[in-house]
C-alpha cells in the first residue's frame, strides 16, 4: 500500500469506528434487510455505447472544495436528465467531505443505480451502503489484504450489492481477476501523487479478459475521449470533477453521454 492510500484508509477506519459507536450493528443490519427496490448497477453499464457514471464529490485532497453551495439533490437530478447511466456518490468524510446523507439524498432524488464510493475495508460499511440505498460499492485493490477483499466481495454479493473493483497497476489487475471481479475500474489517477494519465486505461485494457465490464476512472473531460475509449472496448467512464465544476451540469452530462444524439436510444 502506498503511503497516501495508507493515510486515506486509516482515516476511513477511524470514521467507521466512530460510526459503529453511533449506530449499533444490530440496528444497521435491520435497516439493511428492509425490502428496497433494486437498481442493478453493473447491468446499467452494459448498455450499448460507453455509459457515463456521474459522480458527486464535494472536495478532494488535491483540488480542495470543488463546488460551493451545490446540493447533492440538484446535481444528481441534473446528471439523470443529462443521460447518465449511473451515479457515484463519494461518502468518505475526512478527506473528501462526503457522508451517507449524500447517498440517501441521491437515492431519494434519482431513479439511477448508485455506487457508494468510499474505501471499503470493513463489513459494517456494506451494511451502511445497503441501508442508505446504495446499489454498489467500491473495493480498491491495495487497500486491504486479498483475503479481506474476497470476504468483503462475498458479503456484498450476499447483500445484493454490485462491486466495482478498482485497480491502478498490472499486479493489481491480477488480484482483481483472482477475486473474480465482474466490474473492473482502471483508475487513471495515481493515489501516491494524484497525477492523472488516461493512457493507463489503454495500457492495461489489453490484459483484461473478455466478458469483464471495464470502467475508466479520472481524467475524462470530453466526448471525444469517451468515443476513443469506446472504440477500444471500455464499457463505462466515471466522471467527477468535470461535471461538478460545469456551469450547467445537465448540459455537460448530456455532452459527455451523447444523450439525445440520433444514434442514442
Amino acid at each position: 500500500m502506498n503511503v497516501r492510500l495508507e493515510e486515506l484508509v486509516a482515516a476511513t477506519r477511524r470514521s467507521v469506528e466512530r460510526r459503529k459507536g453511533e449506530v449499533p450493528f444490530a440496528e444497521l443490519e435491520r435497516q439493511a434487510i428492509e425490502p428496497v427496490e433494486g437498481r442493478p448497477f453493473a447491468e446499467a453499464l452494459s448498455r450499448p455505447g460507453t455509459s457515463v457514471i456521474a459522480e458527486h464529490k464535494r472536495r478532494s485532497p488535491s483540488a480542495g472544495t470543488i463546488r460551493e453551495g451545490a446540493t447533492c439533490t440538484d446535481l444528481v437530478r441534473a446528471y439523470e436528465l443529462g443521460g447518465a447511466a449511473a451515479l457515484s456518490v463519494l461518502t468518505e468524510e475526512e478527506n473528501f467531505g462526503g457522508s451517507l446523507d449524500d447517498l440517501r439524498d441521491a437515492r431519494a432524488a434519482s431513479e439511477l443505480p448508485i455506487l457508494r464510493k468510499d474505501f471499503t475495508v470493513d463489513p459494517y460499511q456494506l451494511f451502511e451502503a445497503k441501508a442508505a440505498g446504495g446499489d454498489a460499492v467500491l473495493v480498491v485493490v491495495g487497500s486491504a489484504q486479498q483475503r479481506e477483499l474476497a470476504g468483503l466481495m462475498d458479503l456484498a454479493r450476499d447483500l445484493d450489492l454490485d462491486v466495482l473493483v478498482e485497480i491502478h497497476r498490472e499486479d493489481e489487475l491480477e488480484v482483481a481477476l483472482e477475486l473474480d471481479a465482474d466490474v473492473i475500474g482502471i483508475n487513471n489517477r495515481d493515489l501516491a501523487d494524484f497525477s492523472v494519465d488516461v493512457n493507463r486505461t489503454y495500457e492495461m485494457l489489453a490484459d483484461v479478459p473478455a466478458g469483464k465490464t471495464v470502467v475508466s476512472e479520472s481524467g475524462i473531460t470530453t466526448r471525444e475521449q469517451i468515443e476513443e475509449l469506446e472504440r477500444v472496448g471500455v464499457d463505462a467512464v466515471l466522471v467527477g470533477e468535470t461535471l461538478m465544476r460545469a456551469e450547467d451540469p445537465e448540459t455537460a452530462t448530456r455532452e459527455l453521454s451523447g444523450f439525445g444524439e440520433p444514434n442514442q436510444a
